[in-house]
């Protein structure tokens, strides 16, 4: 009719969906923040942050870079994602959307190479033990990630507790002065549940008495062999 105005309803954006994503974002970016200051602060307290280049002399893997690229990925995302929700910036979101996506992918491929170059990877990750065993004394953060994984898991060493011969304070030549010699860290011994106090000591000469009874079993079958062999 000539006398009556259409009005048309212009599209909104959903509230809902905007403000889940603004704050899920927002705890994302926090956590990742905190996650970024604890790493930098134990870089701090080793004295990283005013010798840059003491990151390259630690032998081992040092665990305050978990904190520091999953804090750094973290805040990222969370930013991206929450400033993006909040003031409806496309370039934010996809940006937030396609870097979801890239590390989706990215876990998916890292997890197939995985299943196909198994046999590589199972060296690979003994290799990256073994060298971080070398390590053990050098970083006490790396120190704490080893005791806790060994553990966590029940094992000793990347195959056994003979690896911790390419440790210099566990290694069982005559010329190791150190009273750990032929043992092994406390965290590869088998606690105790009714044990109050943790007992730092469990682990010394342990290797030794292993090697004392090999070669007493070796003896034991070489006379039954010089007997057998006079009848």
């Amino acid at each position: 009719m000539p006398g009556k105005h259409q009005h048309f309803q212009e599209p909104e954006v959903g509230c809902c969906g905007k403000y889940f994503l603004f704050g899920f974002n927002i705890v994302f970016w926090v956590l990742g923040a905190l996650f970024l200051a604890i790493g930098f602060w134990a870089w701090g307290e080793k004295g990283i942050l005013s010798n840059i280049s003491a990151l390259t002399d630690l032998g081992g893997f040092d665990p305050v870079w978990l904190f520091v690229v999953v804090g750094g990925v973290m805040s990222v995302l969370g930013f991206a994602g929450c400033i993006g929700a909040l003031r409806e910036n496309t370039f934010l979101l996809k940006f937030f959307s396609v870097f979801l996506g890239l590390i989706f992918f990215l876990e998916l491929a890292t997890g197939i190479l995985a299943f196909v170059f198994k046999d590589w990877i199972r060296d690979q990750l003994n290799l990256f033990i073994n060298n971080n065993v070398k390590a053990y004394r050098d970083d006490i953060d790396l120190q704490n990630l080893i005791d806790f994984a060994q553990e966590y898991w029940s094992c000793c060493g990347a195959r056994g507790p003979n690896d911790w011969n390419l440790n210099i304070y566990f290694n069982c030549t005559d010329l190791n002065p150190s009273r750990e010699r032929c043992g092994v860290p406390f965290s590869c011994c088998v606690r105790d549940p009714a044990e109050d106090v943790l007992n730092t000591q469990c682990g010394y000469d342990v290797r030794l008495k292993l090697i004392f009874g090999i070669c007493l079993a070796q003896n034991l079958v070489s006379d039954i062999k010089a007997v057998k062999a006079n009848w």
